[in-house]
Protein backbone atom coordinates (compact mmCIF):
# COMPACT_ATOMS: atom_id res chain seq x y z
CA UNK A 1 0.00 0.00 0.00
CA UNK A 2 1.41 3.17 -0.98
CA UNK A 3 0.03 6.77 0.35
CA UNK A 4 0.39 9.90 -1.41
CA UNK A 5 0.48 13.69 -0.98
CA UNK A 6 0.01 16.16 -3.22
CA UNK A 7 1.34 19.82 -2.33
CA UNK A 8 1.96 23.34 -3.70
CA UNK A 9 -0.80 24.25 -6.01
CA UNK A 10 -1.97 27.46 -5.76
CA UNK A 11 -2.79 30.62 -8.18
CA UNK A 12 -0.30 32.14 -10.42
CA UNK A 13 -0.06 34.54 -13.25
CA UNK A 14 0.67 33.72 -16.41
CA UNK A 15 4.08 32.88 -17.39
CA UNK A 16 4.58 32.43 -13.77
CA UNK A 17 6.35 29.12 -12.03
CA UNK A 18 5.31 26.65 -9.61
CA UNK A 19 6.30 23.39 -7.95
CA UNK A 20 4.29 20.62 -6.91
CA UNK A 21 5.45 17.85 -4.29
CA UNK A 22 4.15 14.65 -3.73
CA UNK A 23 5.33 12.74 -0.89
CA UNK A 24 5.20 9.05 -0.57
CA UNK A 25 4.67 6.50 2.28
CA UNK A 26 3.92 2.99 2.65
CA UNK A 27 5.11 0.49 1.20
CA UNK A 28 7.63 2.72 -1.96
CA UNK A 29 9.35 -1.00 -3.19
CA UNK A 30 6.12 -1.51 -4.65
CA UNK A 31 6.19 1.11 -7.37
CA UNK A 32 7.50 0.64 -10.32
CA UNK A 33 6.64 4.04 -11.80
CA UNK A 34 5.04 7.71 -10.83
CA UNK A 35 3.56 10.29 -13.00
CA UNK A 36 1.14 14.01 -13.05
CA UNK A 37 -1.57 13.86 -14.19
CA UNK A 38 -4.14 16.78 -14.15
CA UNK A 39 -7.78 17.28 -14.98
CA UNK A 40 -9.53 20.65 -15.84
CA UNK A 41 -13.61 20.85 -15.41
CA UNK A 42 -15.41 19.37 -17.76
CA UNK A 43 -12.16 17.84 -19.26
CA UNK A 44 -10.61 13.71 -19.45
CA UNK A 45 -7.88 13.36 -17.14
CA UNK A 46 -4.54 13.79 -18.94
CA UNK A 47 -1.34 12.39 -18.30
CA UNK A 48 1.40 15.34 -18.10
CA UNK A 49 4.99 13.53 -17.16
CA UNK A 50 6.00 9.97 -16.04
CA UNK A 51 8.77 8.55 -14.97
CA UNK A 52 10.18 4.88 -14.45
CA UNK A 53 12.22 4.03 -11.04
CA UNK A 54 15.72 3.68 -11.69
CA UNK A 55 15.65 4.94 -15.22
CA UNK A 56 17.10 8.45 -16.01
CA UNK A 57 14.19 8.81 -19.08
CA UNK A 58 11.24 11.49 -18.38
CA UNK A 59 8.37 11.65 -20.28
CA UNK A 60 6.03 14.52 -21.20
CA UNK A 61 2.82 15.46 -23.11
CA UNK A 62 3.58 18.11 -25.58
CA UNK A 63 2.21 20.78 -24.24
CA UNK A 64 4.43 20.80 -21.60
CA UNK A 65 7.46 19.81 -22.97
CA UNK A 66 10.37 22.56 -21.98
CA UNK A 67 7.83 24.36 -20.06
CA UNK A 68 7.77 21.10 -16.86
CA UNK A 69 10.60 19.10 -15.43
CA UNK A 70 9.66 16.03 -13.11
CA UNK A 71 11.85 14.67 -10.47
CA UNK A 72 12.36 12.29 -8.34
CA UNK A 73 13.89 12.80 -4.78
CA UNK A 74 15.00 9.50 -3.74
CA UNK A 75 15.93 10.32 0.08
CA UNK A 76 12.81 11.98 0.89
CA UNK A 77 10.89 9.91 -1.25
CA UNK A 78 8.67 12.87 -3.37
CA UNK A 79 7.87 13.44 -6.59
CA UNK A 80 8.37 17.09 -8.00
CA UNK A 81 6.52 18.74 -10.95
CA UNK A 82 8.60 21.84 -11.87
CA UNK A 83 6.32 23.97 -14.19
CA UNK A 84 7.44 27.09 -15.55
CA UNK A 85 5.96 29.12 -18.28
CA UNK A 86 2.60 28.43 -16.59
CA UNK A 87 -0.50 29.04 -18.99
CA UNK A 88 -4.20 29.40 -18.38
CA UNK A 89 -4.56 26.10 -20.51
CA UNK A 90 -2.66 24.43 -17.24
CA UNK A 91 -5.31 25.61 -14.98
CA UNK A 92 -6.40 21.91 -13.60
CA UNK A 93 -6.68 19.54 -10.90
CA UNK A 94 -3.12 18.43 -10.40
CA UNK A 95 -2.97 14.46 -9.50
CA UNK A 96 -0.17 12.65 -8.41
CA UNK A 97 -0.09 8.60 -9.18
CA UNK A 98 2.27 6.03 -8.77
CA UNK A 99 1.91 2.11 -10.04
CA UNK A 100 3.57 -1.44 -9.83
CA UNK A 101 2.71 -2.17 -13.00
CA UNK A 102 3.66 0.31 -15.74
CA UNK A 103 3.01 -1.12 -19.50
CA UNK A 104 3.09 1.80 -21.57
CA UNK A 105 3.13 4.37 -19.36
CA UNK A 106 5.17 6.55 -21.17
CA UNK A 107 2.99 6.31 -24.29
CA UNK A 108 0.17 7.63 -22.49
CA UNK A 109 1.70 10.36 -20.71
CA UNK A 110 3.31 11.39 -24.10
CA UNK A 111 -0.24 11.27 -25.94
CA UNK A 112 -2.00 13.24 -22.89
CA UNK A 113 -4.10 10.30 -21.70
CA UNK A 114 -5.46 9.09 -18.89
CA UNK A 115 -3.64 5.97 -17.32
CA UNK A 116 -4.86 3.75 -15.00
CA UNK A 117 -2.35 3.25 -11.62
CA UNK A 118 -2.77 1.55 -8.66
CA UNK A 119 -2.00 4.39 -6.36
CA UNK A 120 -3.67 8.36 -6.62
CA UNK A 121 -2.97 11.36 -4.74
CA UNK A 122 -6.45 13.69 -4.16
CA UNK A 123 -5.15 16.13 -6.01
CA UNK A 124 -4.18 19.60 -5.90
CA UNK A 125 -5.32 22.55 -7.33
CA UNK A 126 -3.41 24.84 -10.02
CA UNK A 127 -4.80 28.40 -11.13
CA UNK A 128 -3.46 30.33 -14.05
CA UNK A 129 -4.75 33.18 -14.52
CA UNK A 130 -3.83 35.99 -17.07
Amino acid sequence: QVQLLESGGGSVQVGGSLRLSCAASGDKYSVNCMGWFRQAPGKEREGVAGLYIGIANRYYTNSVKGRFTISRDNDKNTLYLQMNSLKPEDTAVYYCAASYRCPDLWKAVEAGRDYVMDYWGKGTLVTVSS
